[in-house]
């Protein structure tokens, strides 16, 4: 039986400014629904990721800013080092590692993700 993980909670302070940061970064905006007074949902994807991210009101109690390590898997760090910055994106240098080379960002919340180029 499979199991595949589609979504995963990103816990941010200010909606807007968090959808606008993603989307920045190059994420698609798939969805973005007021159910209720309490609740907003808006799901955002990575290109070419089967899983998404969901960010919101009213979705999970964790602590704004307190995912670390967040990873994706790029085909090339020095690209998408480069496109990330021109979309204004603050990005560290490309860190060479024998298991891949990575770079990394954090969402204005301090969410960070580590965006890995898997050595062949």
């Amino acid at each position: 039986m499979d199991m595949k993980l589609e979504l995963v909670l990103v816990p941010v302070t200010d909606v807007d400014r968090a959808k606008e940061f993603y989307v920045a970064a190059g994420f698609v905006a798939d969805h973005d629904h007021v159910v209720s007074d309490d609740v907003r949902f808006v799901q955002l994807t990575p290109p070419g990721s089967a899983c998404s991210i969901a960010l919101g009101a009213g979705l999970t109690s964790m602590t704004p800013g307190s995912l670390d390590n967040l990873q994706m898997v790029i085909d090339d760090a020095d690209a998408m080092r480069a496109e990330l910055m021109g979309r204004g994106v603050e990005v560290s240098d490309v860190d060479p590692q024998p298991w891949g080379r990575f770079i990394y960002f954090a969402d204005p919340d301090g969410n960070r993700w580590a965006l890995q180029e898997a050595q062949s």
